[in-house]
């Protein structure tokens, strides 16, 4: 920084001097900086000039031109400059401010404005986190009732169970004529400081004073250490009230140390989330007094200023004698050493999010070089942002920085209990803490009805099943009555195109373990990379959003879809919402509606009544069906677009035991010399079943007025054009069929039916109370999600329960999902066995209601399992690169597989066995972990296994048995940590070799943990070591990288998949900081069953 330029103002027009201080021009609202020519105030805690004035709001010459400048930065900042949106928005708020003296916020404003203050906060060191910042919006509060219960919403979602998020709730602005909001609390939460008749302090003296006022206000202390002080919330001409935050809410850590054992005996704590409540927010001339915001911790925030200062809890020297160190010499460094050790105790004892003063030093620097090259400053100030340790071995240190104040802005603010004086003698005070029902209501007006030209938005979507094409044309029907959307499937799409478009929206599921679907793999990777010129301003394409299908019942939930929204980022597009994420086990259709709707709203700026996605009934369905008689065609692969062919089955075997209960089958397809079922052992295949017979003749006896049963129709949707005619336009949902071919081939019957689904049907029904309970079911999607899982209800069983409602055959047609593939692991090597498929199949069937009501079949096993020779079984292959055989045949193999787990892994002794055989090719060592139930009922394979193990081709075999009366119950993971470790380590370590796994997700976490405490334990390495350890083993080796994904997309997927919630296994858990992914893959082998209840695990590898 050049040194004559203390004055940020005319920093601001420097020639072309580059320096840390310069400001662009731009409509960055300057205030007045703390210092002027002859003194410098940088060191004062609340300088006059940072401190709100509480006189009032600004006066209307005031207000306008900082109004301007905001709206003005608001477009620019979307590349919206001058568009007849802008200038409409100015109009309406110059109008507004003429008017009534003030104007409100758009809510898209409000978010914006709420951002730029924490972009702008000189003294935050962790601003690089600015656009991550979640706005609640409560200007619609009216009392300190609803003020405590948006507190509390904030709070639950800031702390997130330990996984901070940055948050921040806006109460209404100040207005003339009315009080403010306010929150008297300093933070909202923090400990009470109690005046000992001594004179000592008990708990934080920091606080003694207010929490005396609180006593005032009728709070009753537990007179503790660490006792959490209550809210007291004021609304405009109201005294004060008085909330305590129940004990639930709050996340407290206690502090222990990794080494010094007695340090646990201190019994400290501290609170998880710091939440500062007293500041004032300015966005565009407008404050807000009550506007508090929350992130995480830097831990010398704790561990120095909180614990250590003289003024707070001054536990320094404490520590230091249990340290044994000489606290009478300052030359002994006494004080360092225990200031270390405090930090280090806080670090290790936050297993919740927190971070070390150098990470976040290193954040700031990386932040700094952000906004030189993108505004040409970035205000700062040095005495806050050096952290309170290490100093010079920080590098903010050594930065010769220049504060400023840009707009939007946080001021200080006066304590209100300083010089409040109440309305009358008594104190209102609350005494019971009600549960938060209140929503946040979205309360900005309506900017613009209709725009001169419709603006083009395009929705892309990849899927293996159907259902995010579904999603995507739901989506295009939301938005075409403002937009000009079109649908176009992922591998279709030019990604060149990316750079022209205005709006993207992207619904994808996510295939197995956090691969894309087939249809999905190809268009990111092939993406330009963006220039990496720093002057580089105009994104790559301008705004976007991204919504993920998937189920928490595996391990990389949602992961192709962070993927995909971190690689639109990474291209220079505006993320207009956080990503959407849909769970298949609970309310992923109210998920993908509510996310629908706020992408619409943020969209098009129109936070008014929106198209109700929810509330269609038959007669107002966009798309009515009409019938066209037509010949029937073979139609899976029209539906499906892949690539169906006919095999034919060969035999159907049982592999367990006839006394056995349960029934798991060897299935032998014909699939001849057709080029596209070719396959490589750890392939999967995709089948499409049919509905059980009986179940469509039930269906079709409830239909009224259905069209001849041997004759086909087609369907064709009205569609509104560019005139007002509207035109019948052949449907691509369905081929021509007949009414039976579509419910036995087509449709799913079997999936409980949407909400939405049951509106409709609640439209058609003739009995009062049933139409009743069916928009009850439709609308409340807990009530719906608690009818769903315990009864898990077919369609047949849903008109059983409801017999008044009518089923018009277009319903059927246009509102059913389509009947999805089942995947399953392919059991054999081609060279084995050529021209054949083999597949293991575990035939399902539950009854539900907690085991009492219906019994119900899995779809697709017991279509298999009842099938003749030389019936046709409609199929494709589904390629699992990263589940494959080394291509070093000498490189060791462990194969770990439970139950049906082993299915791929007979593929791979085949393999072996044929190249031993055939070939003289001599088998590396493969080491089979296979587990069940008994011994006698369930141990499937058993003579392959004994017969490839003397052959030479299996190694080694381990067998275990978990219900078995005459062996003790074991695992699978029980065998590797006492039979091999020693050889685990080995193999992984220091040999190169693999380690696959296969089953379900509770047995493959237990063995990915176990192998992590093993490397730990053989490999001498900490816990966190051996994670990282895990991490190479991931990349190692080369050819393993799906083909059509580059490495750095790969590497987004995998993060993604890792930081996605539910995924459990991250830096903080047992796994350390990753999970096995290519060596160590888990591949699901049993079906999906649309009706299988949450007790159940759900497989099929799409998501």
């Amino acid at each position: 920084t050049e040194k004559e330029e203390t004055d940020p103002a005319s920093s601001a027009t420097v020639g072309d001097a580059v320096c840390p201080g310069r400001i662009t021009p731009s409509p960055l609202s300057l205030q007045n900086v703390p210092c002027n020519e002859r003194r410098c105030l940088g060191s004062v805690m609340f300088p006059k000039q940072m401190c709100a004035a509480s006189e009032g709001p600004r006066p209307t010459e005031e207000l306008l031109p900082l109004a301007r400048d905001f709206i003005n930065l608001y477009y620019h900042s979307m590349k919206r400059s001058e568009s007849q949106a802008h200038l409409q928005r100015l109009q309406e708020v110059e109008q507004q401010i003429a008017e009534t003296g003030t104007y409100q916020l758009l809510q898209a404003e409000l978010i914006f404005g709420a951002k730029h203050a924490w972009r702008n906060a000189s003294r935050c060191l962790g601003r690089i986190q600015w656009n991550k910042l979640q706005v609640f919006d409560a200007r619609d509060c009216a009392s300190a009732q609803e003020m405590f219960t948006s507190l509390c919403t904030h709070i639950n979602y800031a702390t997130n169970r330990g996984n901070l998020r940055s948050a921040i709730t806006i109460f209404p602005n100040r207005i003339a004529g009315r009080g403010d909001f306010r929150v008297w609390n300093q933070q909202l939460i923090r400990y009470a400081g109690y005046a000992q008749p001594d004179g000592t302090i008990l708990g934080d003296p920091a606080n003694v004073d207010f929490t005396e006022v609180c006593i005032q206000y009728g709070w009753r202390p537990p007179r503790g250490r660490f006792d959490i002080l209550p809210l007291l919330l004021q609304a405009p001409d109201e005294d004060p009230e008085i909330f305590p935050l129940p004990g639930e809410l709050v996340l407290e850590v206690p502090i222990c140390h990794p080494t010094l054992k007695w340090f646990k005996d201190l019994g400290l704590r501290w609170y998880a989330l710091p939440a500062v409540a007293n500041m004032l927010l300015e966005i565009g001339g407008l404050e807000f007094p009550a506007a508090p915001f929350s992130g995480w911790y830097v831990g010398c925030e704790i561990g120095m200023r909180n614990l250590c200062d003289s003024q707070r809890y001054n536990l320094l020297q404490e520590v230091a004698e249990q340290m044994g160190l000489d606290t009478q010499t300052t030359s002994s460094l006494w004080k360092d050493k225990a200031a270390v050790e405090m930090n280090v105790a806080i670090l290790h004892s936050f297993q919740v999010t927190i971070v070390d003063h150098h990470a976040i030093a290193d954040s700031f620097m990386k932040h700094l070089e952000n906004e030189q090259r993108l505004r040409g400053g970035c205000p700062s100030d040095w005495v806050w942002l050096v952290p309170p340790i290490s100093g010079s071995l920080s590098p903010v240190f050594h930065q010769e920085l220049v504060n400023y104040q840009l707009s939007p802005l946080f001021r200080y603010q006066s304590d209100p209990w300083k010089t409040y004086i109440p309305k009358g003698t008594t104190v209102t005070r609350k005494k019971t803490f009600k549960e938060i029902a209140k929503a946040v209501k979205i309360s900005a007006k309506l900017m613009g009805h209709v725009m001169a030209k419709r603006v083009k938005a395009t929705i892309l979507y990849a899927s293996e099943t159907g259902k995010s094409q579904a999603y995507a044309l739901k989506l295009k029907q939301l938005f075409k009555g403002s937009f000009a959307p079109q649908v176009v499937c992922m591998d279709e799409y030019d990604v060149v195109s990316l750079e022209h478009e205005t709006l993207v929206l992207v619904v994808t599921s996510t295939f197995g373990n956090g691969d894309p679907p087939e249809n999905g793999e190809v268009t990111l990777s092939l993406a330009p990379p963006c220039p990496p010129h720093p002057a580089r301003l105009l994104p790559l394409l301008s705004r976007f959003a991204v919504f993920g299908l998937g189920s928490r019942a595996y391990l990389h939930f949602c992961a192709f879809a962070h993927a995909v929204d971190t690689r639109l980022e990474e291209l220079g597009g505006e993320r207009i919402l956080p990503m959407g994420e849909g769970d298949e086990l609970c309310g992923q259709e109210e998920s993908f509606r509510t996310w629908a709707m706020d992408v619409f709203k943020v969209a098009t700026f129109l936070p008014a009544p929106l198209p109700n996605l929810e509330k269609q009934s038959l007669k107002h369905l966009p798309a009515l069906p009409r019938t066209l008689w037509l010949s029937p065609p073979s139609g899976l692969t029209l539906v499906h677009k892949r690539n169906v062919v006919p095999s034919h089955i060969l035999s159907v075997k049982n592999l367990q035991s006839p006394e056995s209960s349960r029934s798991t089958i060897l299935v032998q397809l014909q699939t001849g010399d057709q080029p596209e079922l070719a396959y490589q052992p750890g392939d999967h295949v995709g089948i499409f079943p049919a509905n059980n017979a009986e179940l469509v003749d039930a269906i079709l006896q409830r239909v009224e007025d259905p069209p001849p049963a041997n004759e086909a129709v087609t369907v064709e949707t009205l569609e509104a054009g560019e005139s007002p005619k509207r035109l019948w336009v052949p449907s691509p949902r369905l081929p021509p069929c007949t009414l039976r071919q579509a419910l036995t081939f087509f449709l799913d019957l079997t999936t409980p039916p949407s909400a939405q689904l049951l509106q409709i049907l609640s439209t058609l029904a003739e009995d009062p109370a049933e139409r009743e309970k069916l928009k009850r079911l439709g609308e409340d999607s807990l009530l719906y999600e608690e009818w769903k899982w315990f009864r898990c209800p077919t369609l047949e069983e849903v008109l059983e329960e409801f017999p008044s409602v009518p089923l018009p055959p277009s319903l059927l047609l246009t509102q059913l999902p389509l009947l999805k593939a089942r995947y399953y692991s392919l059991s054999s090597a081609p060279s084995a066995h050529p021209g054949q498929m083999h597949l293991t199949v575990a035939v399902l069937n539950y009854h539900s209601q907690n085991g009492k009501g219906p019994l119900h079949f899995g779809v697709c096993s017991t279509w298999l399992s009842k099938l003749a020779p030389g019936e046709m079984v409609p199929v494709f292959v589904r390629g699992a690169p990263n589940f494959q055989l080394p291509q070093d045949p000498a490189a060791p193999c462990i194969l770990v597989g439970p139950g049906t787990g082993i299915a791929p892994f007979r593929s791979f002794w085949q393999q072996r066995l044929h190249g031993l055989e055939a070939e003289g090719l001599p088998p590396g060592e493969m080491t089979l972990v296979f587990g069940c139930r008994s011994s006698r009922y369930d141990h499937i394979y058993k003579e392959e296994v004994q017969e490839a193990q003397q052959k030479g081709v299996l190694s080694r075999v381990l067998t275990c048995f978990s219900r078995d009366p005459d062996y003790p119950k074991t695992y699978v993971q029980d065998l590797l940590r006492l039979e091999l470790p020693s050889y685990v380590h080995e193999v992984l370590c220091q040999r190169g070799g693999h380690m696959y796994v296969c089953g379900d997700v509770t047995m493959a976490t237990g063995v990915l943990q176990t192998v992590q405490q093993i490397l730990a334990k053989e490999g001498g390495m900490t816990l966190a070591e051996a994670g990282d350890k895990i991490s190479e083993l991931q990349v190692r080796e080369e050819g393993k990288q799906p083909p059509s994904l580059t490495p750095a997309l790969e590497a987004k997927r995998r993060q993604a998949a890792l930081r996605c919630p539910g995924q459990g296994l991250t830096g903080g858990g047992p796994l350390g900081s990753q999970q096995m992914h290519q060596h160590h893959q888990i591949v699901g082998h049993l079906e999906t069953v649309g009706s299988c209840p949450p007790s159940l695990q759900r497989w099929g590898l799409d998501q």
